[in-house]
């Protein structure tokens, strides 16, 4: 017995999860402290969710394909990324990245802006704050995002079979 699609579909679920975590977490945390235009990048980031997966693979191809300025460079570059491994976890991470990001920023909107303030008034810096007091509080969330989105990148096949 052959078992290493398996084996493929966990490599490239895992990697794409690691990429996804931190990329979610990133980008929530500097989202939601954006005044204007909040509304219009939280739509542009979730749009991956909303639309079917081979139309986002057809995107993915468009964007990577060797027709396209940066799928040209990057094959000149020996970086080709249709039908190879980078493809695969590219696609799983663009699946997967709007449910770590949704989950990562309403745990970041629910942390309490005291204890934010308590640190600073102790003159904890700012990276402090986010991973003493910021990722503890928001952990579950967090915890929820990062299963989601490693169970979407295992379960992706649209957007793979169309780039990958």
């Amino acid at each position: 017995m052959d078992i290493s699609p398996l084996l493929l579909s966990l490599k490239t679920a895992c990697l794409a999860t690691v990429i996804t975590f931190f990329a979610g977490l990133w980008i929530a945390y500097k989202v939601i402290k954006i005044k204007h235009g909040k509304a219009v990048l939280d739509t542009i980031l979730t749009l991956p969710m909303i639309l079917p997966p081979t139309v986002v693979g057809f995107f993915l191809l468009l964007f990577f394909g060797k027709s396209s300025p940066l799928g040209a460079w990057l094959s000149e570059h020996g970086m080709p990324i249709v039908f190879s491994f980078a493809g695969t976890v590219i696609a799983s991470v663009v699946v997967s990245f709007p449910l770590m990001y949704r989950n990562a920023r309403a745990a970041f909107e629910q942390v309490d802006v005291n204890l934010i303030a308590a640190g600073k008034t102790l003159g904890m810096s700012d990276r402090r704050i986010f991973w003493t007091v910021v990722m503890p509080t928001a952990g579950p969330g967090i915890a929820s995002g990062t299963v989601l989105a490693f169970a979407r990148a295992i379960g992706e096949y649209g957007a793979t079979s169309m780039l990958a």
